[in-house]
């Protein structure tokens, strides 16, 4: 048995198979590991600024949409990230559970929908603050995305 590590998720997954070596340390499976570590950091700190700035320029509701909206895009995104990560075995190829995928998605994003629904209908937080905040991860890919495109045309690596 062989101990898996997601990032976004602190537990292990088992799986029946050992990996192979191109897995263990090298190619495509350790570059998205960690690209997926240096999305969630970016995703964690773009939270504490636009938070931090919020706090400071703006009013409290405004800030806990922001804070709010953070938090739930990036616990979404993490599930989506989970998600994923248990339909491919470890040699990429998908398992048999398509259905219980496109169930899953559509209960988190009806999840998401209702807590954005309570979240605006109780006028805790601003509109524009909870859609900033729902933006952080968009933010943080396309900052990711950039980086690494300027990394590569100047021969750099992560």
């Amino acid at each position: 048995m062989v101990f898996l590590y997601f990032p976004g998720f602190r537990h292990c997954r088992c799986v029946q198979e050992p990996l192979h070596p191109v897995q263990k340390g090298q190619g495509l499976v350790m570059e998205w590991e960690k690209l997926a570590r240096v999305l969630e950091k970016q995703n964690w700190i773009i939270l504490m600024i636009l938070g931090a700035a919020s706090f400071f320029l703006m009013s409290p509701v405004f800030t806990l949409g922001i804070i709010l909206g953070g938090l739930i895009i990036i616990a979404n995104f993490n599930l989506l990230q989970h998600t994923i990560c248990c339909a491919f075995s470890p040699e990429g190829v998908m398992r048999p559970k398509k259905r219980s995928i496109i169930a899953k998605s559509y209960l988190r994003l009806g999840i998401l929908g209702i807590i954005i629904c309570i979240l605006l209908k109780k006028a805790w937080v601003d509109p524009v603050g909870l859609c900033i905040g729902l933006s952080i991860v968009v933010v943080s890919i396309i900052y990711l995305g950039i980086r690494v495109a300027w990394k590569t045309s100047s021969r750099e690596a992560i």
